[in-house]
């Protein structure tokens, strides 16, 4: 992980926190590593979290200093108890969670509802938290209809991945302001979510725009909470060349590592970037996992020579939603961590035997 990318990224949403006034979250199910919600926790007003685990690391890290927002449509009653009292806001996922927890709310929680602004920006549904169908937020209309929001304190719509714009953003709130008006300004905060790559926008001037504009309409206090952005282009993963042959006449590279270390691989049919690839170069050649999955496979790269076995491969643009995804299949382990910060690198992580062992024996 290159720290010194985070902290740039994390520089950048500092800078328009300064710009706007809108209060910025880190979204820890990207990446919850401990160095890295250290690293962000004096550019943050708080963390992001979807899981009870994750509200208790991010208690854990925030020590009191800073917010914790809980949305999230697997919310357990058992686990409600304990939840409640680490976060200080929570989003409900839908109408009924919210009238099923309203007598269990602590007074001095902040309740919103998440809205499904019934808006699609993607073509790929599996990324698309408007999809038809979808298990992500109350239907617009729905809500409209309802008496709800006069009982809640915010709306949280997150609705994009990825953004490289802000049109989905301007067009999403145009929507919310025809439907809810002047009844937005009954309420205290308003979070826009995630899925923005603030990093790859050169032009924030519109983002600026519209949370000014919706602080001096409504004096709303504006929420955003990137996880992606913050971490995805600081994730690098080192792999080497363990075997080489040839399989129906293509030449397949077996590396130290898997799929299962980014699982996005296999799940979307991804194919990572990679450092030392030349797609002018004459050498093509399969890079697969060293598991038994037969679909472990990373793609075909070209090379300028070919690859033997020893060498060194880096994957780029990894940091986000891949090792929080890793699993030990096959039993092979869990990829070392390195920080990388200042020219100086320091191992910061091993998982022994003993973990995976302690994950597979009875109580």
């Amino acid at each position: 992980v290159d720290a010194d990318e985070v902290f740039s990224n994390l520089t950048i949403l500092n800078t328009l926190r300064q710009q706007c006034g809108c209060k910025v979250l880190y979204s820890i199910k990207a990446l919850p590593l401990s160095s890295i919600l250290a690293l962000a926790k004096p550019f943050v007003d708080g963390f992001s979290v979807s899981s009870l685990f994750e509200a208790q690391l991010a208690d854990e890290v925030l020590a009191g200093d800073g917010d914790i927002h809980l949305t999230t449509p697997g919310l357990r009653p058992d686990e409600w108890p304990e939840l409640s009292r680490l976060v200080t806001h929570i989003s409900f996922n839908s109408l009924s969670q919210h009238q099923r927890f309203l007598e269990h709310l602590p007074s001095e929680l902040s309740v919103g509802l998440r809205v499904n602004p019934k808006l699609s920006f993607l073509k790929d549904y599996r990324f698309d938290p408007c999809r038809p169908y979808s298990k992500l937020g109350i239907d617009i209309d729905d809500l409209w209809r309802s008496s709800c929001l006069e009982q809640v304190k915010g709306l949280h719509i997150h609705h994009v991945f990825s953004a490289t714009d802000f049109t989905s953003l301007i067009k999403t709130l145009e929507k919310l302001r025809s439907y809810f008006g002047n009844d937005l300004a009954k309420l205290d905060w308003l979070n826009l979510g995630g899925g923005y790559l603030f990093n790859q926008i050169a032009d924030h001037q519109p983002f600026i725009n519209v949370v000014k504009q919706l602080k001096e309409d409504y004096q709303l206090e504006v929420i955003i909470e990137p996880g992606k952005m913050v971490v995805d282009n600081a994730g690098y993963l080192l792999t080497t060349v363990i075997d080489s042959f040839v399989s129906d006449g293509k030449t397949i590279a077996v590396l130290d590592t898997s799929v299962n270390h980014n699982p996005e691989v296999f799940e979307y049919q991804r194919q990572l970037e990679l450092y030392e690839q030349d797609t002018n170069g004459s050498y093509s050649i399969v890079l697969a996992g060293c598991t038994c999955l037969a679909g472990d496979i990373f793609g075909e790269y070209q090379f300028n020579k070919p690859l033997a076995v020893g060498d060194k491969l880096i994957f780029k643009q990894v940091g986000a939603y891949s090792l929080i995804k890793a699993n030990r299949f096959n039993g092979y382990n869990l990829p070392d961590i390195y920080q990388y910060q200042c020219r100086q690198i320091t191992h910061t992580k091993h998982y022994p035997y003993q973990d995976y062992r302690q994950q597979w024996l009875a109580d």
